[in-house]
Parts: structure tokens; C-alpha cells; sequence
């Protein structure tokens, strides 16, 4: 018998073959994920992946063994329903920080991963297995290398009055960069030691520095400026 042909059949031999790519696939996702620390970590990774798994050889069993079905029916609903559990893992933080969306679109392409194994992609599955890996570890320091060659810059600004602030402002006219967007927050907790005064103030500001000034160089002056109690660059996912 075909060695080829049986693989893409679906019998014991097949499904314990799917199974253990899916356990494997998924948890070497998840442990990149896990080693940062992440919401969703080594089992959600695992267990997303070998249920998407198992939900396409469901789909493949009943259209063989009862016919009249649709294979790719169930396979669908995971896609769309993977998403509750992704929006699960996305936080706004109280600086307006947005944390979780990476691990929410690995969520979902694990998901998509074990639809592969459980109809019988293995291809397909392995190779975007090793893309979403490269992905999620390579592209992380080239994120940052962008990220640093930018000349915007988001900022988290404590100032222990309204003219410090306006000090700032002074001192970003001064060295020609422009404000893009600034927000003021009534209420604040810092997550750090950082114990708040009740009559500071905390400022989101969108800068763009059009390059006038390294990125560092503006930030260690910003915090030296008088009056302003704490200052931090807000970095995306």
C-alpha cells in the first residue's frame, strides 16, 4: 500500500501522526510565547492547536463516514470563534498601552496551523509552524531596530504641575520638534514603585523629533527637566 497515500487517509495510524504534530507544532509556538512571559503560554498554544486539530478530523470522519457533509463546515467556525479567545489575551493598559495583539494573532495562526494537520496539510502545517516561529523570535529585534531609527516617539509624562508641563513644551519648541497628539489623564497608577503626588499631572504626547535630536539624547534631557517627576517611551506590540 501507498506509504504517500496513507498519511492523508484517515485511520490510527493518521491520527495519532496528526495529533502529536499538532502537540508539537503548538508547544514549540507557545514556548516562545511562555519564555516572555506571556498571557498565553505552552498549553493554550498546545491545546488551540491540537483543538483546531481535532476539529478538522471530526469534519473529515463525518464526511467519510456519513457523507453529505461540508469538510471544510467546522474548520470555518474555528476561525471566526478563535477570535473570543484571542480578544481575551489583549489589554489596554492604564497608559493607554495596548499589550497582547501578538500573542492574540498567534492565537489564531496556531489555530489555522492545526487545521492544517487535522485535514492532512502537513506542508502547509510545518511550514507556517516555522514561519510563525521566525516570526515571533527573528523579527522582534529588527521591531526594535525600526522602532529606534524612528524619529516619532509616544511618551508617558508625570509633571508635578501645570507649568512644568508647559516647561516642557518649551523645550520641545526649542529644539523644533513637533507635537503630534497630547492627551491628558485625570487619573493615574504607575505600574512601577513610582509613588504619585495628587497633584500631578500625567500627560500621553505623540512627538515627532523629524531627527533634530537623537531619540536617547531627548529622552535622558526630558528627564532632566525640572518638574518633570517621571517620563517613559511607550513601545507598540
Amino acid at each position: 500500500m501507498n506509504l504517500t497515500f496513507d498519511l492523508y487517509e484517515l485511520n490510527t495510524i493518521t491520527i495519532l501522526v496528526r495529533i502529536l504534530l499538532a502537540v508539537f507544532i503548538g508547544g514549540l509556538i507557545g514556548m516562545e510565547r511562555g519564555m516572555k512571559n506571556h498571557t498565553a503560554g505552552l498549553r493554550t498554544y498546545i491545546l488551540v492547536c491540537l483543538g483546531s486539530t481535532m476539529v478538522m478530523m471530526t469534519n473529515q470522519y463525518v464526511t467519510e463516514n456519513i457523507g453529505g457533509g461540508d469538510p471544510t463546515r467546522l474548520g470555518a467556525q474555528v476561525i471566526s470563534g478563535i477570535g473570543f479567545l484571542g480578544a481575551g489575551t489583549i489589554l489596554v493598559t492604564n497608559r493607554n498601552r495596548v499589550k497582547g495583539l501578538t500573542t492574540a494573532a498567534g492565537l489564531w495562526a496556531a489555530a489555522c496551523i492545526g487545521l492544517a494537520i487535522g485535514i492532512g496539510f502537513y506542508e502547509g502545517a510545518i511550514a507556517g509552524g516555522i514561519a510563525i516561529l521566525l516570526i515571533m523570535t527573528l523579527l522582534r529585534p529588527l521591531k526594535k531596530l525600526i522602532q529606534g531609527k524612528s524619529s516619532k516617539i509616544d511618551c508617558y509624562i508625570i509633571a508635578d504641575s501645570l507649568d512644568s508641563f508647559n516647561h516642557f513644551l518649551e523645550f520641545c519648541a526649542d529644539l523644533r520638534v513637533n507635537i503630534i497628539d497630547m492627551q491628558i489623564e485625570s487619573e493615574h497608577v504607575i505600574e512601577s514603585d513610582y509613588e504619585t503626588d495628587s497633584n500631578e499631572i500625567v500627560y500621553f504626547v505623540a512627538i515627532d523629533l523629524y531627527n533634530r535630536i537623537q531619540k536617547q539624547d531627548f529622552i535622558l534631557r526630558v528627564k532632566n527637566l525640572k518638574g518633570i517627576n517621571y517620563f517613559e517611551e511607550l513601545e507598540g506590540e
